[in-house]
Parts: C-alpha cells; sequence; structure tokens
C-alpha cells in the first residue's frame, strides 16, 4: 500500500510559531487496495485529523456518517483501522492531494508550500481504479494533474480516469446540508456500480 510521500518531521507548533514559521506537516498514508475502485481524495489533513491519525476524525465532518448512510445495511465500525477495513471492503480508498504542507489551523486556504503526493505509484496498486472523487474544491483545482499521474497506457490509447467534484464534506461548507452532500455521493457510488 503506497504511503505518503516522506518529508521532514513536523516541527512543534509553538517552535515555529517561535521561528516566525508556521508548522510543516506531513500527512496521512494512503488507504488502499487491488479493489480500490473510487479513490476519494482530500486536499490535506485537519489538525484534528492529524492529531488522531486517522481521516476525517473532526467529529463535525460528515465523511463517515455520509458513507454508512450509502450502506446502511452495513454498521459501520467505531475502531479507525476497522473502519478503514470497511471502506476498503465497499471497494473505495483515501489519500489526500497533499503529502506535507505549512499551514496554521485546518482551512484548506491556509495551505502554503505544499508538496504533492506521488500518485504515479498508484499505479500497481490500484488495477480496479475507476474514478478519483475529489472531496471539495481546494482537491480539485489537482484534478488534470492526478489525472495525467493515474493515466494507464493500454494498447495504443491511455485509460483516463473520471476526476469528480464532490461536495466537501467538512464543517467548513454549510452551504450544503447533509442531505444534499449524501445526494452528490451517492450518484458517483451508483454510477461506479458500489450501491
Amino acid at each position: 500500500m503506497p504511503e505518503a510521500t516522506a518529508a521532514a518531521a513536523p516541527l512543534p507548533m509553538s517552535e515555529a510559531q517561535a521561528r516566525g514559521l508556521p508548522a510543516r506537516w506531513q500527512g496521512l498514508p494512503a488507504v488502499v487496495s487491488a479493489q480500490t475502485v473510487v479513490l476519494i481524495l482530500g486536499s490535506f489533513p485537519g489538525a484534528a485529523s492529524l492529531r488522531a491519525g486517522q481521516y476525517y476524525a473532526h467529529p463535525r465532518n460528515h465523511f463517515w456518517p455520509i458513507l454508512q448512510a450509502l450502506w446502511p445495511q452495513h454498521p459501520l465500525p467505531n475502531a479507525y483501522p476497522a473502519r478503514c477495513d470497511w471502506l476498503l471492503a465497499r471497494g473505495l480508498g483515501l489519500w489526500d492531494v497533499h503529502a506535507s504542507c505549512e499551514r496554521e489551523g485546518s482551512l484548506d486556504s491556509r495551505i502554503r508550500n505544499p508538496q504533492t503526493n506521488d500518485f504515479a505509484r498508484l499505479h500497481g496498486c490500484c488495477p480496479q481504479l475507476l474514478a478519483v472523487a475529489h472531496n471539495g474544491s481546494a482537491s480539485f483545482k489537482y484534478a488534470d494533474a492526478v489525472r495525467a499521474c493515474l493515466a494507464r497506457p493500454l494498447s495504443d490509447a491511455t485509460v483516463q480516469r473520471a476526476a469528480i467534484r464532490l461536495p466537501s464534506t467538512s464543517p467548513a461548507n454549510a452551504s450544503w446540508s447533509f442531505e444534499r452532500k449524501l445526494t452528490a455521493w451517492a450518484a458517483l457510488m451508483s454510477a461506479c456500480h458500489l450501491l
């Protein structure tokens, strides 16, 4: 399974601030398997997720509740490792556009000097990948670059995976209700034959 590109260990926030610099944060490893059909890409984990070492750890983020609503017949486990297994069993994968960045707080607009993850490494790991679902507009800004890295030569043609912009599940995306987000996410999962 690919892991986020290695970078220097983040400075503690207080030491970085003492130097007049924002902290440099390392992202989380990819959660993918050979059965991954849809790769969900965020921009970079928020502070709560980085502290927990878990994707979408903020209690008000709609990510995990949306997935549970899509597959109500399969109860979502509480433990994070089991959640990752549950997600993989549904044909999904998780990663972020950025491997590391400088940022104060959790807002995407505060990301500075990002280092992009090595998406070319996913070729051998995700042979069934059909689509990249960008969780919000900050991730979707990199859709063309990500798709170019994931293009796979096949005979004389090149297979391009679909790049889909989904409404962000972040609590900062308050203009979209849970129901509207769920409808958009359900449409993609249905189109990829995962529902």
